[in-house]
């Protein structure tokens, strides 16, 4: 059998239970044996994953390897009109779409304005801790009554997303990313997409009446001073923003506060020594990060990787969370160390398609983790680590609930 066609390996299942709660003994066979490793995806396709850290920076800054699938513009002509309208996203489009729109997006979603948001962030992290100790309970699940209501409003005050919205948008952003990381759930993720798309067409015909001091307002100016946003790019871009962005920092918040606990020692260093956070935020990143795989890259030609014959079209992901503990790469990978002087992880990708939302999500994690401890440095887990449920899927790596005493 040519070695192309092998099907996964029973320990490489995006699917299986034991793989998603434990997955870094596997990839560290992966990388071990088989770094360039052909699996079958939950949809029944077979693509390439990636997991070694040198090979991971070859395919993310080689443009042999596209973001936008072969034959797309026949595909998107064929989808709903709801679906249509978010598939030429930042994410998703040709290089050269890519170059013109992250250009455009930049004027508006700059450092500064970035910066400027430290303030309210700090403000929104008090004031959800203010609820949570006002309850009396001492008890909380971090996930659902903190890390996953911060950023959210963050992105929708940032947005100019009405205050009386916000919990819609929590709403469906739960939805739309659950069903883009679990394909069982994407009809009921089609049904919220649709009234999300529906919701941000309103939106944007409003700011586009009375233009206001918000990221959307921004954006709508950006388009109108001659270079080209399209009405469809601004729907595709706000979504991707909400849920994207949103995604990323609930797990980043998560994860991050999971290390600690696990190791205490650390979160005693940093309960010590506060001015740690900006590394230990970078190590949160490395060792348990909120993206498990990059999104999807086609090759444009045959062409060879570690050995293994990929073909143009052949699908290909980069395992994120496994060539950040590559030990070809980093000292002790698997040890979590919030002093770590270099740490040149890949969380947020890198060439292109590095995250532009990066330094929003850092700023976030740094706030929200720094108020909790400060607030709570009593805080741990109510439950066994075992008992924990990390979130089904290739994409989000997270934990469902996160039960912690105070």
């Amino acid at each position: 059998m040519n070695e192309n066609a092998n099907p996964t390996r029973p320990e490489v299942d995006f699917m299986d239970k034991a793989f998603i709660q434990q997955p870094f003994a596997a990839y560290e066979r992966l990388r071990e044996e088989e770094p360039v490793h052909r699996f079958l995806l939950p949809g029944g396709q077979f693509a390439w994953l990636v997991s070694r850290y040198e090979d991971a920076l070859k395919v993310l800054q080689d443009s042999r390897f596209v973001t936008n699938p072969p034959n797309a513009g026949n595909e998107e002509a064929s989808l709903p009109s709801h679906q249509e309208v978010i598939s030429r996203n930042l994410i998703s489009v040709g290089p050269e779409d890519h170059r013109r729109l992250r250009r455009l997006i930049q004027k508006a979603f700059t450092p500064r304005m970035i910066e400027g948001l430290r303030g309210r962030i700090e403000e929104i992290s008090e004031e959800l801790l203010d609820t949570i100790a006002g309850k009396g309970t001492r008890k909380m699940d971090l996930i659902e009554e903190y890390a996953f209501p911060l950023p959210i409003i963050v992105i929708c005050e940032m947005l100019g997303v009405p205050l009386e919205d916000q919990d819609r948008f929590r709403g469906w952003s739960d939805v739309i990313m659950e069903g883009f990381n679990n394909p069982e759930l994407d009809q009921a993720s089609d049904e919220v997409m649709k009234a999300f798309v529906d919701y941000l067409q309103e939106l944007i015909a409003e700011r586009r009446k009375h233009l206001q001091n918000d990221l959307i307002s921004s954006l709508i100016s950006v388009e109108e001073e001659g270079e080209a946003l399209t009405e469809q790019e601004l729907y595709a871009l706000v979504f991707v923003l909400i849920i994207a962005g949103h995604e990323t920092t609930v797990n980043l918040i998560g994860n991050g506060v999971l290390a600690l606990l696990e190791h205490p020692e650390q979160k005693q260093m940093l309960l010590a020594q506060p001015e740690f956070i900006q590394s230990a935020i970078e190590e949160m990143l490395r060792f348990n990060g909120p993206a498990e795989v990059s999104n999807i890259r086609w090759a444009t030609e045959d062409l060879e990787l570690d050995g293994k014959q990929i073909r143009q079209g052949d699908m290909l992901f980069v395992s994120l969370l496994s060539a950040n503990r590559d030990s070809l790469k980093f000292q002790e990978p698997d040890t979590f160390d919030i002093t770590r002087k270099v740490n040149d992880h890949i969380a947020f990708g890198k060439g292109v398609h590095y995250c532009l939302g990066a330094p929003l999500a850092r700023l976030e994690g740094e706030i929200a983790v720094s108020a909790l401890l400060r607030r709570m440095p009593d805080i741990r887990l109510e439950v066994e680590e075992e008992q924990l449920e990390w979130r089904p899927g290739m994409i989000i790596r997270g934990v469902k609930a996160f039960p912690v005493t105070f």
